[in-house]
């Protein structure tokens, strides 16, 4: 498989950085992920009508950041979880991402600044999802959305943190409306093919244990589906689903076998797989084409069941 020429265009220019995640503390990551974001948001910014941080009512409370497109009052809502390794990421890290994703569904967003390991592990994380999604669909109507019409979203950690709050949803009765998954990990029993591709496509095996041993603790079930969706015993009855993978990505195994789990079970799912791009490609769509494509892809999936 060949990378995708604009995805190989941002790979080079990080991969000259020189920079082994791996060899940093979780501290000097996130300082050196700051920086990034500070040199990305140069590239500009989807105006939104209404963006306003708020704390959504846990113990403990959950920062979170509103976006409301013009026009989307009494219209649905995404919940967003922020990739990262459960270690890195928070509101800034995403903010694009998000204003682009209310824009393009027309539809209001809660970006969700969830606890992070090794300070918070799990099952901070978990907890603090299922808490904003059992608000969203509750008391969260009074900040102007549907609290019939909710969806949960995420990328990498955040869209495993997703798939795991679909399923408690569904147990509890929340009726959210859809997930959208974006190379999602899923399952940590089993060691997939895809987990041996060759490093230098900016996320790799190595990254990946790096981040697991920070935020699971050691002697944990790995089969827990908090931890691994895929382990479920069952996926019937779970909300439609849209499912991105990667070809140059070491979750990529992970996520189709997740999206064939969904359709085994009579979930209606949409698996979108691109071959030349790599983990992380959704923060990617200013510079990359095939993520731009992506990101109209979920405003689409979403118009329906959020848009007024």
């Amino acid at each position: 498989m060949t990378l995708d020429a604009d995805m190989q265009a941002v790979v080079d220019q990080r991969n000259a950085l020189g920079w082994d995640m791996t060899a940093h503390t979780v501290s000097e990551v996130r300082a050196a992920v700051a920086a990034g974001l500070r040199a990305q948001l140069a590239l500009g910014v989807d105006e939104v009508a209404h963006v306003a941080d708020l704390e959504v009512p846990a113990n403990p409370p959950v920062p979170c950041r509103h976006y409301r497109p013009g026009g989307a009052d009494g219209g649905g809502l995404l919940v967003w979880f922020h990739g990262g390794g459960f270690c890195i990421g928070d509101l800034d890290t995403h903010d694009q991402l998000c204003r682009r994703l209310a824009v393009l569904a027309g539809a209001q967003v809660l970006s969700v600044d969830y606890r992070l390991a090794p300070e918070h592990p799990w099952p901070a994380a978990v907890d603090d999802a299922v808490a904003v999604a059992r608000w969203a669909t509750d008391a969260g109507g009074g900040h102007g959305w549907d609290t019939t019409r909710v969806a949960v979203g995420g990328d990498s950690a955040g869209g495993s943190l997703a798939a795991v709050v679909a399923l408690e949803a569904r147990d509890a009765g929340l009726g959210l409306v859809h997930q959208v998954l974006a190379y999602p990990g899923t399952d940590h029993t089993r060691h997939y093919p895809s987990l041996d591709l060759p490093s230098g496509y900016l996320y790799d095996a190595a990254a990946r244990k790096w981040f697991y041993d920070r935020y699971l603790p050691d002697g944990v079930d790995r089969s827990d589906r908090r931890i691994s969706p895929l382990c479920a015993d069952r996926h019937a009855g779970l909300c439609p689903a849209t499912v991105f993978t990667a070809g140059h990505d070491p979750l990529r195994d992970e996520g189709r076998a997740y999206a064939e789990a969904l359709y085994e079970a009579g979930v209606p799912v949409t698996h979108v797989e691109y071959p030349g791009l790599v983990h992380g490609f959704l923060n990617q769509f200013l510079l990359v084409a095939a993520a731009d494509e992506a990101t109209r892809i979920i405003g689409d999936t979403l118009v329906d069941p959020l848009a007024p």
